[in-house]
């Protein structure tokens, strides 16, 4: 099974014009705030602290580029988007991270991808909703990734994950950043995404 093997924080942009040279093709990671986005990054590139985790709502306020290199030799970037959702922060702030992601997600010409990352306790929200619509109409490929599987009883997994599906109508990659269940595939569809 192919696995990540090194992993380079590149970079921690607030703008547009600090972000790294779009050299490699690269999947970005959405999310509400606390739906364990971050948790999950750290188990998929095997580190503890790569990336920030935060009990704080809305801590991630800049879209990090991390470089991953594969036992296969190949390269490429994961990025972690701010969270959006319930943050407590200022009405300016959330449209200040609104504009930036708007433009990272349409204009960034190596983004291969988007994960959408939604607690499968809750199911799609509105906000998740809308960016998926945002994602189709600018042509982006969009995946949503269930996390907090552990959360709930193995006996309601199918129930709840045929439901999400139902309102997603594709693909749901279920997973657990706690127990690792579905990471193995996460990174599969990740690196079909980029061409691998």
């Amino acid at each position: 099974m192919t696995r990540i093997v090194e992993t380079q924080l590149v970079s921690s942009a607030g703008r547009l014009d600090k972000l790294p040279p779009a050299a490699l093709p690269e999947v970005a990671f959405a999310g509400r705030s606390n739906v364990g986005k971050s948790s999950l990054l750290n188990a998929l590139a095997n580190r503890k602290q790569l990336f920030k985790v935060s009990q704080t709502p809305g801590r991630t306020r800049t879209i990090v580029h991390v470089k991953a290199r594969l036992d296969t030799g190949a390269e490429i970037h994961l990025v972690d988007l701010p969270g959006f959702g319930f943050a407590k922060v200022s009405r300016g702030a959330k449209q200040a991270w609104g504009r930036l992601i708007e433009s990272y997600l349409t204009e960034r010409e190596t983004l291969h991808g988007v994960f959408l990352l939604v607690d499968i306790r809750r199911g799609l929200q509105d906000d998740e909703l809308d960016l998926l619509q945002f994602l189709e109409q600018a042509g982006t490929p969009a995946y949503v990734v269930a996390t907090k599987v552990d959360r709930i009883a193995r006996s309601k997994q199918h129930a709840v994950l045929t439901k999400l599906k139902a309102e997603f109508d594709s693909q749901i990659i279920p997973t657990s950043a706690k127990t690792r269940y579905g990471l193995d595939n996460l990174l599969l569809v990740l690196l079909k995404a980029c061409g691998y």
